[in-house]
């Protein structure tokens, strides 16, 4: 370890999804802008988002072969075990090269063993748990964690009280700074700013129930005076396009992907969304009214937990996957048209959100630095 006060090594680790990378690039970004000559370190895991999306950030990361169990059969474990150990090996040579100062885990497969070998190694380790209900790795880490950043209160039932710290989870700068008007926004998309819009983001790939619950319902769609902006993601791209080509739906503007996410928020009325814990923070920090769809195909469920956080106080409609496809547009339609349920959902969601989450998260981890340099 260096004894130049102002000299630190930063590692992060973990991603799979946009919603680890980007709170850990947000963070890595805070770091450097209060310790402009911090080392930052990412280690994730090998052929996922994070070996892409963190060197376009301009950081450099390591790959582990680490990926997750097969929680239906589980006698295909024994190449996970085996990768699991790899990881382990790979991310102690990598620790004792790098020397760290602290260890920050994001969530994500390369976290666990990264974070497990720190701890050992008595490098401290902070935890930035991003859902209302805490993951089994992070969990099994926080005995040897100095701290753990979490985004909802009462997460005491899976932590140490005293490590606990309400951070927030971080979300994309861009999104905050942005100062588009609503007229630049409809120009962007082609839409009328004088009318209500509903956007639908299912993520990168999509959300195939979300998609599939829009498709049922384009011919209500397309005679309402509601405005879409519908993400279908790349999967399903094709299959919107064709849907859309058999009906005159100059009201919904359908794309793969959505470019300019600021433009896009700026003109939602209402937002359709998967319940991830990114997408949640998002529309927390710009109060927007939303319906939540939690996809059943996660760990612990535990995208069900984060919007039953919110609908429980009047922050956000909750609709099971299952029942989407009947039950999600007809909602969406009828809740745009509510103004006094818009504006209740608006104030309940804004006061959920957690300001300069990154910033605060980077401060704890320079504190930490210090405490333990001391």
């Amino acid at each position: 370890m260096t004894n130049n006060n102002n000299h630190i090594k930063v590692l992060i680790s973990g991603g799979g999804t946009g919603g680890h990378i980007f709170p850990a690039i947000a963070i890595a970004n805070a770091v450097r802008t209060k310790h402009p000559e911090a080392e930052i370190l990412f280690i994730g895991a090998e052929n996922r988002m994070e070996m892409e999306k963190v060197p376009a950030a301009g950081y450099e990361i390591i790959g582990l072969p680490v990926y997750g169990f097969n929680r239906k059969n589980l006698l295909k474990n024994a190449k996970v075990i085996y990768k699991l150990l790899e990881s382990i090996r790979k991310a102690r040579i990598a620790i004792k090269t790098f020397k760290p100062d602290i260890a920050v885990g994001v969530g994500g497969y390369a976290s666990g063993p990264t974070l497990w070998v720190a701890s050992r190694m008595g490098i401290p380790t902070l935890i930035q748990e991003q859902n209302s209900y805490a993951g089994v790795t992070n969990k099994l880490l926080s005995s040897k964690a100095s701290a753990i950043c979490v985004a909802y209160e009462n997460m005491e039932r899976f932590f140490p009280k005293n490590k606990i710290k309400l951070t927030g989870n971080p979300i994309r700068q861009d999104l905050l700074n942005s100062s588009c008007t609503r007229e630049e926004a409809a120009m962007f998309f082609g839409l009328d700013p004088a009318k209500k819009t509903i956007l639908i983001i299912g993520g990168s790939l999509g959300a195939r129930t979300i998609n599939q619950s829009v498709t049922a319902h384009l011919g209500k769609l397309a005679k309402s005076d509601v405005q879409l902006i519908w993400q279908t993601g790349k999967n399903y791209d094709d299959k919107a396009k064709d849907a859309l080509s058999k009906i005159k739906a100059e009201n919904i503007k359908q794309m793969p992907f959505i470019s300019r996410m600021d433009m896009a928020y700026k003109m939602a009325d209402l937002v359709i969304s998967r319940a991830g814990a990114s997408s949640i923070s998002e529309l927390c920090l710009l109060g927007k009214p939303c319906i939540l769809v939690p996809s059943p195909n996660v760990a612990e469920d535990h995208q069900t937990k984060n919007a039953q956080a919110l609908s429980s106080r009047g922050a956000a409609i909750l609709i099971k996957d299952n029942e989407a496809v009947e039950k999600l547009i007809p909602k969406a339609l009828s809740t745009i048209g509510n103004t006094t349920l818009c504006d209740k959902m608006n104030s309940e969601i804004l006061a959920l959100g957690q300001h300069d989450s990154a910033s605060r998260i980077a401060e704890m981890i320079i504190e930490l630095i210090e405490k333990n340099r001391k």
